[in-house]
């Protein structure tokens, strides 16, 4: 089957076979298409195509019962993991001896239900092998096996269900991103340059799909406002189609589009695939027969076994000879998919005993029939002569594409500067696409440097001084480091588009490495400077040059190399919490160990290695060296003893206390000071080249981890049942059992109409009229108002199901969202009514609203999301048992029980989509919405069957007197046949058509035939409409014009005005009891904290990382502090060890508040808009929950800490420490939490915390004692900062009443004047002043005198401003209070965020 030399599709046409395709059927751009084929061809270009066969090919994975999900309690139970280790986990089949052939050119249509192997199918032949227990069988590629294939994975491409991208790029910039990558290295004839081909290709995707509109709209998702769902899906296409592969699976593509672009799209891969000698593998749900007949071969699977595969043509005749009946005008996919559903599948009356009734019976007749043999002969497809030329030329090609300078076996295209260059324009378009938290990182950089600044404002030169610049220099790094925590969370959010485009064989992992750390260095280098000048000359160091740009290079090279080390642990971690846990555990590490806090010479031998391998260590020791070489500093105050009074004279005076002091020197030489550290000026550059030794490994550690990461969903099978209801679902799988197999096969009681009755009590009846007039929605863009409503009116009666369509982008999800009150933004012209009245408070809460994205608590049961969603929404007067078994009348009604106990989880590790879909449905279902139901788009992303289900069931619904409004994409006849009303919309919001259906949709066809638009027989009427209207057959009319003019028109809006004023005067249908919200505010609380409950008790990576994390950090702390003695230096380490407790809060910060974060996002973008229950109610939930942990932390922390480093053991003390430990927890959890209430999202809020943490630690009065703070921070913030309350209350709790012994360093040593006793010569100095405090070692020698600064541990905590021991007692009753304050924070701003809805003007 050799193409013609011009490039005309091959001889043996589907096109003699399907006479329709060279009607009207042809696709726009064939032409173009074939130009590209045919200029290529010219050009000498070899074709690539290779064709895909595999035979016998079983696919098993562990079963879905065999994934329990542990909880916080049961992971620690050891005999039941030992027990269960011992049973191999049950496998079982997804895909059973599957086999087929699609050749160069064919097109093949997998179908099956959700569940039955048509994903796993094309994972396999996509090349995907990862996470299924065990693959047998052959897949060959032309005449490659899998093996040799997996070397062109550019070439064999899958497009996966779920759209992932970057929300903040805009759909051109994706797309260039793509086209950028796959340049071929030759330019066919014609073409002047590699930029003019590439925009020409770029710019044909976006018109094959009709989305030239949305260059430079952003991509967005779930939560950053975009391009509507159906233009996210064709973007994902358009991407997928730009990797220019030649065997193609598309899972599931059409989701989310209307009818006519469905079509669109299927005829835009027919022509290519013709044209260019593709392969294309298409699983599909619902599709229209226009779609089904463009294919050449049909697979059906029915929970694994492949039931037919053959020619398209034949399959119906197939199943009908066995006894299967096809209603006239119904979808074939959707017949093939049924027949072994007894509930969908008729059977001609001869036949009934006769006709095969499960999956097994059809697949045997298959293999008896004549067809079987003939497709087998198919099989021996790679060993042909064909197969191998093509093969032989298709790698010759592949050859051709690529860049020269890529090594053989790569499966890249351009070379690595050019994937380079792409992704560094990239990563500059994503920092720019979110400038929001760009600038945020400028501005607290800014804030941060000047309030450090203010703190270590002008030190002086003296060795009061010492400390406070070596404080500055440490802060330095310290707040650099903070910053580039964020690089962790940053990491996992990248991360599946990044796998999608490895998958399509786009760019190296390294050049995206190398890429983001290109992107940095603008960003660091500007970050860095600011914070540098603004630091460096506030606090007043050396205003030299040299000096200066040395401090500068330094700090820029400790802040690549922070970052890069983030990074690393982002990349080596699957998990976030993972990463988490170990990053935070790092920066304290690094911290402690920097050499500030503990000094090199009294660090512990068991952890000084640490000291070693610090990258701070170095850095650190660099600045000082750099700012104190050859500075004589002068000693002053306590430091220089004695001196005061008459004490004047500087041969008998010394210095103390400060390390490089000489006997009977009154100042110290720098380079003595640095010595006593262990550091020395001869190390800076030395130092200054082993951070960037640390920064190239990190990278390194970077690139090799990013080329290893793998998708979530490899990882081995996603439904997983929570532990406590794992002995329930054993009992309930063992009934089933006994009910026989049919049963389970179908999984769905019979449906006939015996059973409407027997439901009919428990649905809810409804008499309430719903309206809107003249409805008008204006948004503001930066090109300025636009109108995305104009002028729609409709109603919406009890007992009436109205589908609202329209091409996709024309308003439909606006429609719903202004009429359901869930618009925050933007203006409201015209009325919405109920019953002729204004909508009543308790609206929202009785209208059932399913959106088209299904966001949902992961950590709940189905079942439990459906309980707590009955329990807050049906009405208080409800008792509790009658919501309870509603619940489980809507179980069984939407098909839920086979998965009612397994966790909902994330979206692509957890329920499939199609699931998901179904519970979005139950959760509205089950409030018993009394006004209407909304739903948007509730049939996309299911099969067939599933859609069919859910309408017959609304259906049910509106019989049952429930006013009904669902927008509808690609309805097939039958489904459409089960609406009343219709409201068409077009482009912009305008209507087109409002008004009844008609039995077979007559009324809408007669409509549009008189205005020239008549739908042709055996054509879906609800096809033909979109396309009238939207698409190919407009034939240039203005539909909304002819609308507005037609009699039709005016009957309407004389009959709404009829129907408002008729229903004004009579009295409501529903009676509005006034509440805002269904049950009072205490149930409601009660109920989201038991919620909340559960889900933190099942998040065990969550709270293990929190017992982790404190576990570690005070083993640490305590270890590096081990048994601290008495000397004054002692002092100081007692003092960090406290203050080192401070530093549990980052690591935990990190994690608690995506998590706080995600919960907002559910409750803002659902929960609360369905008024389900009060934001009071959901913090209350949400703090309430951590309690229980914090307590556990709290002693955890304790007790790894306190005794080691042996503090007093007296129950008093370690009591009170022990509750401010506690207190502490308490508080910075609040803290974390009243930041995460407001942060627009979490790397917003892993932004803004360095900053409050950073401002609060700055100002406790460690790092500068409290005289020497600013005055004008002294006076405020000091007494405000809850920091300072801990760090006092610990402190007088734990030195308060030490005794002091100098260790020989510390003595000043100095001889008396003319031969006098010290005792003598000392006498004066020893009662007044500052020499109160100091302790005179030897009285009565003549020469020598040894004086020591303190005497006892208040005299160092009187330099703290801790004046009495009654200050512990004081501070610790204030950081109580602190908690409560902080957590009314939490509400406060909770509070302000929560808007409220916009109503109609």
């Amino acid at each position: 089957m050799d193409t013609a030399q011009d490039g005309s599709p091959p001889v043996a046409s589907p096109a003699k076979e399907h006479p329709e395709t060279n009607g009207h059927n042809d696709w726009a751009l064939q032409s173009e298409v074939a130009a590209f084929a045919a200029r290529d061809e010219a050009s000498g270009f070899p074709r690539r195509e290779l064709g895909v066969t595999w035979k016998d090919l079983t696919v098993e994975a562990l079963s879905t019962d065999a994934a329990i999900h542990e909880n916080v309690v049961s992971q620690f139970n050891i005999p039941t993991k030992i027990r269960e280790s011992r049973q191999k986990p049950p496998l079982r089949t997804i895909l059973d001896n599957s086999h087929g052939c699609v050749k160069p050119g064919e097109m093949l249509l997998v179908l099956g239900r959700p569940g039955s192997g048509c994903t796993t199918l094309l994972n396999m032949l996509a090349n995907k092998r990862r996470g299924y227990a065990k693959v047998s069988g052959n897949v060959n590629y032309g005449s490659m096996d899998a093996k040799e294939a997996s070397a062109y994975r550019g070439q064999i491409v899958m497009n996966t269900e779920e759209e992932l991208f970057f929300p903040s790029l805009t759909v051109g910039q994706t797309l260039d991103f793509a086209t950028r990558l796959k340049m071929g290295a030759h330019l066919p004839q014609g073409v002047s340059s590699q930029e003019e081909q590439r925009l020409a290709s770029r710019d044909f995707l976006l018109k094959s799909m009709g989305i030239e509109h949305t260059n430079d709209t952003k991509v967005g998702n779930a939560f950053v406002r975009g391009v509507s769902g159906g233009e996210r899906k064709r973007v994902s296409i358009i991407e997928c189609l730009a990797s220019k592969g030649s065997v193609f699976c598309w899972d599931n593509s059409t989701r989310g589009l209307d009818a006519s672009t469905a079509l669109e799209y299927t005829k835009a891969i027919r022509a290519m695939t013709d044209i260019l000698g593709l392969s294309t593998i298409v699983t599909l749900y619902q599709a229209g027969n226009g779609i089904y007949n463009l294919f050449d071969k049909v697979l059906v699977l029915d929970e694994g076994q492949q039931v037919y595969y053959g020619p398209m043509t034949e399959a119906k005749p197939f199943m009908e000879e066995l006894g299967f009946v096809c209603q006239p005008g119904a979808n074939v996919a959707d017949y093939l998919t049924g027949v072994t559903v007894p509930t969908e599948r008729q059977v001609r009356p001869e036949m009934e005993n006769r006709f095969p009734r499960t999956a097994d019976e059809i697949r045997r007749r298959y293999e008896e029939s004549p067809l079987y043999p003939r497709m087998q002969a198919e099989y021996d497809y790679p060993t042909t002569e064909e197969a191998k030329t093509k093969t032989l030329t298709f790698k010759e090609g592949v050859t051709m594409e690529k860049d020269k300078r890529l090594p053989a076996s790569s499966p890249l295209t351009v070379g690595f500067m050019a994937q380079t260059k792409a992704c560094v324009a990239r990563q500059y378009q994503i920092i720019w696409g979110d400038k929001m938290t760009f600038i945020i990182k400028q501005v607290s950089t800014v804030v941060q440097a000047l309030i450090v600044g203010s703190l270590f404002y002008n030190a002086p030169d003296t060795t009061a001084g010492l400390f406070i610049k070596s404080g500055a220099c440490f802060f330095a790094l310290l707040f650099n480091s903070l910053l580039s925590m964020s690089e962790v969370t940053d990491s996992f959010s990248g991360r599946p588009v990044l796998l999608k485009h490895k998958s399509f064989a786009f760019f190296h992992p390294a050049a995206f490495c190398i890429a983001q750390i290109t992107a940095d260095i603008p960003v660091i280098l500007f970050q860095v400077s600011i914070f540098a000048i603004i630091l460096y000359f506030m606090v007043g160091l050396t205003t030299d040059a040299g000096i200066f740009f040395t401090f500068w290079v330094i700090l820029v090279a400790t802040t690549f190399c922070m970052t890069a080390m983030f990074r690393a642990v982002g990349a080596a971690f699957s998990t976030f919490d993972g990463a988490s846990k170990v990053s935070g555990f790092l920066i304290s590490a690094c911290v402690m160990y920097t050499g500030y806090m503990i000094q090199k010479p009294q660090m512990h031998p068991w952890f000084v290695w640490i000291f070693w391998i610090d990258p701070l260590a170095y850095a650190f020791d660099a600045l000082l060296s750099n700012e104190l070489h050859g500075k004589i500093i002068p000693c002053v105050g306590p430091n220089l003893i004695p001196s005061g009074g008459d004490y004047t004279s500087a041969e008998n005076q010394a210095c103390a206390g400060v390390g490089g002091a000489v006997p009977g020197q009154t100042y110290i030489d720098g380079d003595a000071y640095l010595a006593s550290l262990s550091y020395s000026h001869a190390h800076m550059w030395r130092n200054f080249g082993i951070v960037w030794a640390w920064w190239a490994l990190f990278v390194a550690i970077t690139i090799f981890s990013t080329s290893r990461w793998h998708a979530a969903s490899e990882d081995g099978p996603s439904l997983v049942i929570p532990r406590e209801k794992a002995a329930l679902r054993v009992a309930r799988r063992g009934d089933e059992e006994q009910g026989g197999k049919t049963a389970v096969s179908s999984s769905t009681p019979s449906r006939d109409d015996s059973d409407d009755e027997a439901n009919q009590p428990n649905l809810i009846r409804n008499t309430s009229i719903f309206t809107w007039k003249n409805l008008s929605y204006t948004v503001k863009t930066p090109q300025g108002d636009r109108l995305l409503l104009d002028n729609v009116q409709g109603w919406v009666k009890p007992g009436n199901l109205t589908a609202l369509m329209g091409s996709s982008g024309a308003g439909k999800t606006t429609l719903l969202d202004v009429l359901a009150q869930r618009k925050t933004d933007g203006t409201i012209h015209g009325s919405i009514m109920v019953d002729g009245r204004p909508l009543p408070v308790s609206f929202q809460r009785s209208a059932g609203y399913c959106e088209q994205l299904d966001v949902h608590e992961s950590y709940a049961t189905v079942r439990e999301a459906l309980e707590f969603s009955a329990l807050l929404r049906q009405s208080r007067e409800t008792p509790r048992a009658e919501k309870l078994s509603y619940v489980n009348t809507i179980i069984d009604l939407l098909e839920l029980h086979d998965i009612a106990d397994t966790l909902i989880g994330e979206v692509g590790a957890g329920l499939s989509v199609e699931q998901r879909k179904r519970v979005t449905i139950g959760v509205e279902l089950v409030s018993k919405p009394s006004i209407l139901v909304f739903l948007d788009e509730p049939t996309s992303g299911l099969d067939g069957q599933s859609a069919y289900h859910t309408v017959r069931f609304l259906k049910k619904l509106a019989a049952v007197g429930q006013a009904v409004l669902v927008t509808i994409h690609q309805p097939s006849a039958q489904l459409f046949a089960q609406f009343d009303t219709l409201l068409l919309l077009a482009k912009g919001g305008k209507t087109v058509y409002f008004g009844d259906i008609g039995e077979h949709a007559s009324t809408v066809q007669s409509y549009f035939g008189r205005y020239g638009a008549p739908c042709p027989p055996g054509v879906n009427p609800a096809e033909h409409m979109i396309d009238v209207v939207s698409g190919t057959l407009s034939r240039g009319q203005d539909w909304s014009e002819i609308w507005l003019s037609s009699p039709e028109y005016e009957k309407m809006t004389s009959e709404l005005d009829n129907m408002i004023s008729e229903a004004a005067s009579k009295p409501p249908g529903t009676v509005d009891d006034g509440h805002e919200f269904a049950m009072p505010l205490w149930e409601q609380t009660k109920l989201v904290t038991q919620r909340m409950n559960v889900s933190l008790f099942r998040n065990v990576d969550y709270i293990n990382n929190k017992f982790a994390l404190h576990i570690s950090s005070a083993l640490f702390n305590g270890f590096s502090f081990w048994q601290v003695g008495d000397s004054v230096g002692d002092m100081q380490l007692k003092l960090f060890t406290i203050f080192n407790f401070i530093f549990v809060a980052p690591g935990v910060l990190a994690q608690l508040q995506p998590l706080f974060i995600h919960r907002r996002d559910i409750f803002e973008t659902r929960e609360k808009k369905s008024k389900m229950y009060s934001w009071v109610a959901f913090v209350t939930g949400l703090v309430v929950s951590e309690i229980p942990y914090l307590i556990i932390c709290g002693v955890l922390y304790f007790v790894c800490w306190y005794y080691t480093v042996g503090f007093p053991t007296d129950s008093n003390r370690a009591g009170a420490t022990f509750f401010v430990v506690l207190m502490y927890e308490f508080l910075y959890t609040g803290i974390g939490q009243f930041v995460a209430a407001y942060a627009p999202n979490e790397v917003f809020a892993s932004l803004v915390n360095p900053l409050i943490l950073g401002v609060l630690i700055s100002f406790c009065g460690v790092l500068v004692p409290y005289s020497q703070i600013l005055a004008f921070w002294r006076y405020w913030l000091y007494w405000l900062n809850p920091f300072n309350y801990l760090m006092g209350s610990l402190l007088v709790f734990n030195l308060w009443g030490t005794d002091i012994t100098c260790k020989d360093r510390e003595l000043a040593v100095f001889n008396p004047i003319n031969g006098t006793t010290c005792g003598d010569y000392l006498s004066d100095y020893l009662t007044q002043g500052m020499g109160r405090a100091s302790h005179l070692v030897n009285p009565d020698a003549t020469s020598d005198c040894q004086v020591c600064s303190y005497s006892k541990g208040e005299d160092y905590l009187h330099t703290l401003n801790l004046n009495a021991y009654s200050y512990g007692w004081r501070d610790a009753g204030i950081v109580a209070g602190m908690c409560f304050s902080s957590y009314a924070l939490v509400y406060l701003l909770m509070k302000l965020r929560t808007k409220t809805s916009k109503k109609a003007e």
